[in-house]
């Protein structure tokens, strides 16, 4: 066995597999995977093999369809079969909710080139013949959909990685891994100690095992999941003898997927009386086995099953699958750098492994060999949970997620498992007044303040909710005079140290502050894509406050402390700084009534530490309302405190508090971008317009600059622009296509409705030579065509006369 390796992947599964013949593929061939049994021990093997390519995120749909596509690219090179079944499949559409939901994913794949359709309860008949379509208005249909043979494709993957110089070591148990103070890692096994460069835990069942090795928590869990094969079915066979192959079929409804197997049917259930299985750990010996057969959690699931597929009901069970998956709290993988350890990597979590596999196996691969992933893969990046996670929390997170496997999944959806989790001192205030709670990394955030007969539960809704009139009356009460809220939601770190401003310019393109004053930067990777919008505060020399997006903490720390420099400290001080924002014309008056500082001196992006009542701050004066405003920082010890000194002070002026939805509206006003939507690692700086906050002119050759300059004097293909839409009672929500004479232009990237303005307003890309004042476009919101049209001159305070006065 070798005993030095560039890589070594821990776990023989597919994802594994993929992993390994990823990184060959692009030109790293010193690498080893390690699996204690045999390819495909532990979910692999008795996995059902369907694939396909929805998903509500459009990146995650992208990386299906890679995968998707890649297994005849495997077959061809390894000459071995994968078993591939393109048989299409149609999703179900059952009332108005789950069409709408269909509706939108069909709009999203029209941009990403996906030939995914809308069909009718006769076509679908047609497609899938066994299927009873009373009371179903509709289905989308996808030709790619299909399944394999899931061990045929493991070994595929894995003989195509041994073509590409990687060595598989079997029957070789992972005992520790240790890291050196170089950062490179021993790998203890069985059969000796493998020193590597880098490890990757594709562990799979015992991901959690492995990561503990190295004192890392993975929030995974495994649940049980079942299926059924069927005998002969005769309506099956008349379809094969006619050269033909049932589709799949999933019934959302029925929570159950479908298809053909044999000359039978295989089924599987999404039971809602599902079982998390191995609480307290994976046991090493498991592997091959499955578990006892327990049709009492399925008996409703397959009552439903015989009503939908009546030829169900006239055959018998040849088989039942009955085994463990793992599952993250979201259900989505758990892929990347593991934040604050080095050379570790991620690649577990991933239940759906033959739509999924693929996609990981490539992403993963370009990060660890390029230095950042093709494409924007937060939605599986191991960094989107904290440290703050826990077992205890993962476990009913991850039952919700099963059992809304194929639920619904709505744009302003409130899950409600394991919350409410982390809160702030406001948290019981805020319930007095009314808060109706979202959460955000964890953390408890009001979306909205019920008052009087006002709803104090959002329906979840494609189209406007029922929050719409309280979000509307908080909106007006910041236009008209002030409002308040946390600043709970926005991520903060502390850089101090002499070399605190260097570092600085390095990491960010922007501009960075003299003392006492506040600047705006984006933060790129070195391939000029966005990784992070900022606000960066001096406070002195040697002390910089920092803010950005709450739920990309352990993303944008991970990148801090990839490239810190030396004398230069860095804190995540997110949970440890807390206050208020205060927003709305009457906002200076409010805070002069609370302190002796001249407030009247501190102008636009200034800031300056103040007493606030009783207690110490830093104010600075900005605001994500677009509007006259003021951020205030404090202990959070002292908050209750100067909550109670704000609210009194502007009792006189109308002070109301307001909350997400509010904000989310009041930042269209002015065309203000949202992390994640606007801005992500999808996009440049020119693209979405943050260009004009890059300082080409600093003496500093900054991460990104190099691709930053060349874009400069290229031009881009692509613009953000702003539109107002002829919305009926939907309005945008995100990646629903443009389209300009009969043909897809471009997407959106969030929208919602001016409260201000009283108008639909979008925010999306077009084409460089399109993207012009008074354009005319059609969007399409939920499979209707929208008239929309650039626009280009804010809604409010259109020269910043107010927000900067």
């Amino acid at each position: 066995m070798k005993t030095t390796t560039r890589v070594v992947v821990i776990g023989g599964g597919v994802v594994g597999c993929s992993v390994l013949y990823h990184l060959t593929k692009l030109g790293w061939s010193d690498v080893m995977l390690l699996e204690r049994s045999e390819l495909t021990s532990g979910s692999t093997w008795h996995a059902a093999g369907g694939f396909h390519t929805l998903n509500g995120d459009t990146n995650m749909a992208a990386l299906q369809g890679y995968t998707i596509r890649l297994y005849k690219e495997l077959e061809e090179i390894t000459g071995m079969s994968c078993g591939l079944h393109h048989v299409g499949g149609v999703t179900l559409a059952d009332n108005q909710d789950r069409f709408d939901m269909l509706l939108a994913e069909r709009a999203k794949h029209r941009f990403m080139g996906l030939e995914t359709e809308i069909v009718g309860p006769e076509e679908i008949k047609k497609i899938a013949p066994i299927t009873n379509t009373d009371g179903i208005l509709g289905a989308l249909y996808d030709p790619l959909d299909g399944h394999l043979d899931p061990s045929g494709t493991t070994h595929a993957y894995a003989k195509a990685a041994r073509m590409g110089g990687a060595t598989i070591e079997t029957h070789c148990m992972v005992r520790e891994t240790n890291q050196r103070p170089d950062g490179t890692w021993d790998v203890e096994t069985d059969k000796g100690t493998i020193h590597a460069e880098h490890i990757v835990n594709a562990g799979g069942l015992w991901a959690r095992e492995v990561g503990a090795m190295a004192g890392i928590y993975f929030p995974l869990h495994p649940m049980e999941h079942q299926y059924l094969v069927t005998d002969s079915i005769p309506d099956i066979e008349a379809i094969i003898d006619a050269g033909g192959e049932h589709p799949h079929v999933m019934d959302p409804a029925g929570e159950s997927y479908l298809r053909q197997e044999g000359r039978g049917l295989c089924i599987g259930f999404y039971e809602q009386p599902c079982k998390p299985w191995a609480v307290d750990g994976t046991p090493w010996e498991f592997g091959h086995e499955l578990l006892p057969d327990d049709f009492d959690k399925i008996t409703d699931s397959i009552e439903f099953a015989y009503r939908r597929f009546p030829v169900l009901a006239e055959v018998g069970v040849k088989s039942v699958i009955h085994g463990p998956f793992t599952f993250a709290p979201d259900g989505n993988p758990l892929v990347g750098p593991v934040p604050g350890v080095r050379n570790y990597w991620s690649a577990c979590g991933v239940m759906a492994g033959f739509s999924q596999g693929g996609g990981v196996g490539l992403t993963l691969a370009q990060w660890m060999i390029e230095g950042e992933p093709g494409r924007d893969v937060f939605a599986m990046d191991v960094a989107r949970f904290g440290d703050w996670i826990s077992p205890g929390y993962t476990r009913p997170k991850v039952i919700e997620n099963y059992q809304k496997r194929f639920s619904v999944a709505y744009p302003n959806e409130e899950l409600p498992a394991a919350r409410p989790n982390r809160t702030t001192p406001m948290y019981d205030i805020f319930s007095d007044l009314g808060a109706v709670w979202g959460q955000q990394y964890g953390l408890e955030v009001p979306n909205y303040f019920a008052k009087g007969d006002e709803p104090d539960f959002e329906t979840p809704s494609f189209r406007r909710s029922n929050a719409f009139e309280a979000t509307g009356r908080e909106v007006r009460a910041v236009r008209e005079g002030v409002g308040i809220n946390e600043v709970h939601n926005f991520g903060k770190y502390r850089i101090t140290g002499a070399g605190a401003r260097a570092w600085l310019d390095r990491i960010m393109a922007g501009r960075i502050p003299k003392p006492g004053r506040v600047s705006l930067t984006p933060m790129l990777s070195p391939n000029g894509k966005l990784i992070g919008d900022f606000t960066v505060s001096c406070l002195n020399e040697n002390e910089f406050r920092v803010t950005a997006s709450y739920g990309s903490q352990a993303f944008h720390m991970r990148w801090f402390l990839q490239n810190q420099d030396e004398g230069v400290n860095i804190e995540n001080i997110s949970d440890r700084l807390n206050g208020f924002q205060i927003a709305g014309p009457k906002a200076t008056e409010v805070l002069s009534a609370c302190t002796r500082e001249d407030v009247s001196s501190l102008r636009f992006l200034d800031v300056r530490e103040m007493t606030i009542g009783m207690t110490d701050c830093i104010v600075q004066r900005v605001s994500y309302t677009g509007d006259l405003g003021y951020e205030i920082y404090c202990d959070p010890v002292a908050q209750r405190q100067l909550w109670w000194t704000l609210w009194q002070a502007g009792q006189p002026h109308g002070i109301a508090p307001f909350g997400m939805r509010a904000m989310m509206s009041l930042r269209l006003d002015k065309f203000f971008g949202s992390w994640m939507r606007e801005f992500s690692p999808d996009y440049t700086a020119a693209e979405t317009g943050l260009d004009r906050f890059i300082s080409f002119s600093k003496n500093s050759n900054f991460i990104g600059r190099a691709a930053a300059e060349t874009e400069r004097a290229a031009g881009t293909n692509r613009r953000l622009v702003a539109f107002e839409v002829d919305a009926a009672d939907a309005d945008v929500n995100a990646y629903e296509p443009i389209w300009i004479d009969g043909s897809v232009v471009g997407f959106c990237t969030s929208g919602g409705y001016s409260h201000y303005a009283r108008k639909s307003i979008a925010m999306g890309f077009l084409p460089t030579e399109q993207a012009t004042e008074g354009c005319e476009v059609s969007i399409e919101i939920l499979g209707r065509m929208r008239a929309a049209r650039v626009i280009t001159t804010p809604l409010f305070d259109a020269d910043g006369a107010r927000m900067r006065g």
